[in-house]
């Protein structure tokens, strides 16, 4: 896999139970479980002199403070825009029943990461159909265009 470039932290392999700390950077959006799901931006991070996270509304307003043990907060993923299919060959797994198609997802802030689209063999028929009936619509337009 390529290195992530989101800007936010990825959420994948983060143990997200009540008590799972999240230690966010400066900047970064937190949704805070004690102020009932409250996203928020970390404005300022603990400290020598402040004992928890600050943060404030993304659009702006009232700042609220959060554990220094980063156990009420949890990561916010940056929204997706598309995901695009890499210049990779699809893999078939015989045994699993399954094809596997490497994908680039691009998020919201510019970022990419890549990943695998799991897809089922009633699946790879289906879009086997339709990928066949996009060239032949494509190929039409072409002559046409003409």
């Amino acid at each position: 896999m390529a290195e992530r470039t989101a800007k936010q932290l990825p959420i994948s392999g983060v143990e997200l139970s009540a008590g799972a700390p999240f230690h966010p950077r400066l900047g970064d959006l937190a949704l805070d479980l004690a102020k009932s799901g409250t996203i928020g931006v970390v404005v300022a991070l603990p400290s020598d002199t402040s004992a928890s996270y600050q943060l404030r509304p993304p659009g702006g307003g009232a700042d609220w403070r959060a554990r220094a043990d980063g156990t009420t907060l949890r990561p916010v993923p940056v929204p997706v825009t598309h995901i695009t299919p890499m210049r990779r060959d699809a893999l078939y797994d015989h045994r699993a029943q399954q094809a596997a198609l490497a994908v680039t997802v691009h998020h919201e802030d510019g970022g990419t990461s890549e990943t695998v689209l799991v897809l089922t063999p009633a699946q790879v028929e289906l879009y086997s159909i339709q990928f066949a009936r996009l060239i032949a619509a494509r190929e039409t337009a072409r002559e046409h265009s003409w």
